[in-house]
């Protein structure tokens, strides 16, 4: 059997001072539905995870993260097979980084065109009572999105990834 082949991305769960959580709504065409995903995507092959994080927030939200900031801890690990996740591939990884900021209005720096190409509606703050009190036709990704960011909340960052399903 091949190996699987797997679109590895980054994603940041950006958080202001009220631990309101920024995500990117997704509007998928096939069937209207917004899924809101932390602002992040593929890992370029001439980028570490790192570099690419920074480009993906700048382009999605316009948040400029200098090099000289401490690194983000990598908090959560995901992978979903399925072709219908990433066309072209098995499934994905996404590897998730916590990045703490004061609030700002999100805008990046893509253009109406590419914003559209990657079916990018907006991006907007929740607080996780917001994302725990939600019940469609939204979506979130990880689907049980309001679960690990309370324990995130609570807890801390983990000694190791936390391993996330769909």
């Amino acid at each position: 059997m091949p190996p699987l082949k797997l679109r590895h991305s980054v994603r940041a769960l950006v958080l202001d001072d009220a631990d309101r959580l920024l995500l990117c709504g997704h509007l998928l065409p096939e069937t209207g539905t917004t899924v809101w995903a932390a602002p992040g995507g593929r890992v370029e092959r001439h980028e570490g995870p790192l570099s690419a994080l920074r480009r993906e927030l700048r382009e999605e939200v316009g948040l400029e993260w200098e090099r000289d900031r401490a690194e983000p801890p990598h908090v959560w690990h995901q992978e979903v097979l399925g072709p219908d996740y990433a066309p072209g591939y098995d499934g994905v990884v996404n590897d998730y980084f916590l990045v703490r900021t004061a609030w700002f209005a999100p805008r990046g720096t893509l253009s109406e065109e590419e914003r559209a190409a990657e079916h990018i509606s907006g991006a907007t703050w929740w607080t996780p009572e917001e994302i725990a009190a939600c019940r469609g036709p939204d979506l979130f990704s990880p689907r049980d999105l309001a679960t690990p960011l309370r324990a995130l909340l609570e807890s801390g960052v983990p000694r190791e990834p936390r391993v996330l399903g769909l």
